[in-house]
């Protein structure tokens, strides 16, 4: 069985909410580029883990040499996406970057659609709400609205969190196949993060199917400690998740016999709504 560990965030580039239904090229293609590969590896070697990262310490992180790792931080650090320090020689990622999220986020269709119905939620409850999307077994937050008891500051937009463990995330799953469900928990470390954490792949399967049944996935402690989640997934016209709604509440906060069906209705009905507008655009 699994140890309990403790959850760190991680903030990584988001990709188009719908990527996970389109095909991925393979690596394998006489059109991979692997010199953009081994650039990328250069960029995400910085994890948030460590700010500042000497060459050497790329070179170890990407598995490059030092002669290509000096060449990859040269020519990003021309580009103008990393930043390198005169004094101690480390490099550290440049705001620069930013760009790409900006670009998403007012690119997306869901995001800007979602917008005004996050801020009703957000006005009507008090909690913190959120629009996340699926990236391979993760889920990525596009869109955030905190509140002022909001329970994680350090959630924001572009933070990754397992999907097998989050209100969010167990409401896009429930919408995927078996098939595609069990290819996704293969593929997944399913940590056991607090004692509340359902970590097996049966259970994880069994309570898809409740979600399937009642339209929303909850949670309680299973990712932080103290967290409560209510969520439901957006779907396109093939009933497959693009997105999912939730509300976030602390516990000291929270009432069940008052919360959890009413929060349930309101994701539900948001979510619900932002699938009905998609239907009727297509």
């Amino acid at each position: 069985m699994a140890t309990t560990k403790t959850p760190r965030t991680r903030a990584k580039a988001a990709t188009a909410p719908e990527a996970a239904a389109v095909t991925v090229p393979s690596t394998e293609s006489t059109l991979y580029v692997q010199s953009v590969e081994k650039a990328m590896k250069v960029l995400t070697a910085f994890d948030g883990s460590k700010r500042h990262l000497s060459l050497s310490e790329i070179a170890t992180a990407t598995g490059l040499d030092i002669s290509a790792a000096q060449r990859f931080t040269f020519t990003l650090s021309a580009l103008g996406y990393l930043l390198k320090d005169p004094q101690s020689k480390k490099y550290e990622l440049s705001p620069k970057l930013l760009d790409f999220t900006y670009h998403y986020l007012v690119s997306n269709e869901l995001v800007s659609r979602a917008a005004p119905y996050l801020q009703q939620l957000a006005a009507e409850t008090e909690e913190a709400t959120n629009l996340t999307v699926r990236l391979d077994t993760d889920i990525v937050f596009v869109l955030r609205i905190v509140s002022r008891s909001v329970f994680n500051a350090n959630v924001i937009v572009g933070s990754r969190l397992p999907a097998y463990c989050t209100a969010p995330g167990l409401a896009l799953l429930a919408t995927l196949d078996e098939a595609e469900v069990d290819d996704i928990l293969a593929r997944t470390n399913l940590v056991q993060f607090t004692p509340a954490t359902v970590a097996q792949p049966r259970k994880i399967k069994e309570r898809l199917a409740r979600i399937r049944k009642q339209g929303y996935a909850h949670t309680e402690d299973e990712y932080f400690m103290g967290d409560i989640s209510t969520a439901a997934a957006v779907v396109n016209q093939d009933g497959r998740a693009i997105g999912a709604i939730n509300i976030a509440v602390p516990r000291v906060r929270w009432n069940a016999e008052r919360d959890e069906r009413r929060f349930a209705d309101l994701v539900i009905q948001t979510a619900g709504a932002l699938s009905a507008r998609r239907r009727q655009e297509s």
